[in-house]
């Protein structure tokens, strides 16, 4: 292996769409967990979610190119799941 071909090589990191979805449920669980699993879920928590929504609206818009039929499929269960987490978490409240 020479050095032509050794520079060759790419790496391009992690994708965009993964690291959204961490992102997603990292901000979500965190938030959930500390406004909302009381009796009332606290204003703050939605403040939270709609910064989350405007971040994903703008980096979703951003790297339109990337997100194929399976990275869209992966957003839409992320997004389920994040519900279904907040349930959970409002039940043990």
């Amino acid at each position: 292996m020479g050095p032509n071909e050794l520079y060759k090589r790419r790496h391009y990191g992690t994708p965009q769409s993964v690291m959204l979805l961490l992102t997603n449920y990292l901000v979500f669980g965190i938030s959930t967990a500390l406004f909302a699993t009381d009796k009332t879920i606290n204003w703050f928590f939605w403040v939270c979610v709609g910064a989350l929504v405007v971040h994903n609206f703008f980096n979703i818009r951003k790297d339109r190119e990337e997100y194929n039929r399976f990275r869209i499929i992966a957003y839409v269960v992320s997004i389920l799941l994040m519900a279904v987490m907040f349930v959970l978490f409002r039940l043990k409240a």
